[in-house]
């Protein structure tokens, strides 16, 4: 960069800060590029699995990720993402009260014969916060149907909210056709969507999700466990997520887990048993943390230095990424991180607007990109008064006097 003699030492302390700040966080790999296929991947005979990080979406291993399948309970994660939403745009609240209709009676639908149920009766008066927990933890197909009531008037509407998110968080093999995931022709997901959906579960809403954690619950005196199996495995930090099966979709099966400031997601769907998928989840998550790390070299709003204004009330605009950085690397791969930034001009002129785009910061491994981050200002820099313009004017013109 060319810029005027005045900001001579302010640009080569940029240099170094930059430099040196490349060299600290060179220790990271990425999501969307065959990086790791050199990994031996553990085996797993579901019909189809994930396993991704949450914090970079990148994918560490998959099989047939993008095929239909039959979501059965898993589609109650969508229903309860719906609930969230309602509750969080203040629709409703957890502590009204619902009354249960003839269409959300347990025992009196031939349609959940044999399912899972909260054993919810005609006329009950259950609060939202209830109902949330029935069917969450006891997968209550018959507190999906009272909930969907409440919130939309008529379940059709609700399973409209349920495709309606479902495209606004970008899945893109899965559709709803109704409000629990009992089998029903038309209905499908992914064990990539499943992901998906889970990881917007637990960024968008914290509070729900920190009820699939809990292990069992009480309704009217009947007693259930969460039937997340690896919620009791002392081996795993699990706090979620959820289990689904019917005869034609099998044994499915989302979890996350947390192990030195990473998490994961595992999906397993159409496994044969329910202990096949609790064994084969586990296996994801284990290859997952002994294989990978995941870091945050780059904080939101961290200045990484600071470039030179012309014409500005500052002399100075501190420049950053307005995100959060996360990378997902092999242990092995720490040292092949190559940092590339850019500057998008020379001169930057004021007055620059906070967030304005000012180059980029790319990160790179085995020669392939693994992400690129928009350098932007980290602060308002105003036009200064005239004496100021006037001095880097003048300052401008002997510049290029003197390198002509």
């Amino acid at each position: 960069m060319k810029i005027k003699k005045k900001y001579n030492k302010i640009n080569k302390k940029i240099v170094k800060v930059l430099t040196t700040t490349f060299i600290i966080y060179s220790t990271i790999i990425s999501a969307n590029e065959n990086i790791f296929d050199v990994i031996s991947r553990p085996c797993i005979n579901s019909k189809s699995y994930i396993l991704i990080d949450y914090n970079t979406g990148t994918v560490l291993t998959e099989k047939n990720a993008d095929k239909h399948q039959k979501p059965a309970s898993l589609a109650k994660i969508m229903t309860s993402y719906v609930i969230g939403k309602a509750i969080k745009t203040g629709k409703i609240k957890r502590s009204d009260i619902v009354t249960i209709s003839n269409n959300a009676w347990a025992t009196g639908n031939p349609l959940f014969s044999g399912s899972s149920l909260m054993f919810l009766r005609v006329g009950d008066r259950i609060s939202v916060e209830k109902l949330i927990k029935g069917i969450i933890l006891q997968s209550g197909n018959d507190a999906c149907v009272a909930m969907a009531e409440y919130v939309s008037g008529k379940q059709k509407k609700f399973i409209d909210l349920m495709n309606f998110y479902s495209k606004k968080i970008g899945l893109k093999n899965t559709y709803f056709k109704n409000v629990h995931g009992l089998d029903i022709p038309g209905q499908y997901t992914s064990a990539r969507d499943i992901a998906i959906l889970g990881q917007a579960l637990i960024h968008d809403l914290p509070q729900e999700y920190s009820i699939y954690k809990e292990k069992n619950f009480t309704f009217n005196h009947i007693h259930q466990n969460n039937r997340n199996l690896l919620l009791w495995d002392n081996s795993l930090n699990v706090d979620g997520i959820k289990t689904g099966h019917t005869e034609i979709a099998g044994y499915n099966m989302i979890v996350s887990a947390t192990k030195n400031h990473m998490r994961l997601i595992a999906v397993i769907l159409g496994d044969k048993t329910e202990e096949d998928r609790k064994i084969n989840s586990k296996r994801l998550l284990n290859w997952g943390f002994e294989t990978f790390r995941t870091i945050n070299p780059i904080k939101k709003n961290q200045k990484i230095a600071a470039l030179p204004i012309l014409y500005g009330r500052y002399g100075t605009v501190n420049i950053g990424i307005n995100q959060n950085v996360y990378l997902t690397i092999l242990k092995n791969q720490e040292k092949k991180i190559k940092i590339i930034y850019h500057i998008s001009n020379n001169k930057i002129f004021a007055p620059v607007h906070k967030n304005k785009i000012l180059g980029s910061m790319t990160f790179i491994i085995n020669n392939h990109i693994v992400n690129t981050y928009p350098l932007v200002a980290l602060n308002k820099v105003p036009k200064g008064n005239i004496v100021f313009c006037f001095l880097d004017y003048i300052r401008l013109k002997l510049n290029k006097w003197i390198h002509q």
